[in-house]
């Protein structure tokens, strides 16, 4: 599984981040996340608000921080 934040580094991302991170803890998983921070990586995915969460290359949530219950069965249904 890939994981990647997509987003210039700003607090929302960052929280975006630690959500992902508490919902893999909670999952038992342990997955790296990458940090995506151009810009012109962010467009190419189509992204247009950030944060963004991409699993696997497929862009699951843009323009918010989703709660940890929502992230934690966004997971495990992709790692299904």
């Amino acid at each position: 599984m890939k994981i990647e934040v997509l987003g210039t580094g700003c607090k929302n991302c960052n929280a975006l981040e630690a959500a992902t991170y508490e919902a893999l803890q909670q999952l038992g998983l342990e997955v790296p996340i990458d940090k995506v921070t151009d810009y012109g990586e962010i467009v190419a995915y189509g992204v247009m608000s950030t944060p963004a969460l991409a699993i696997d290359g497929e862009v699951k949530t843009t323009g918010r921080v989703p709660s940890v219950r929502e992230l934690t069965d966004l997971l495990a249904e992709t790692s299904a």
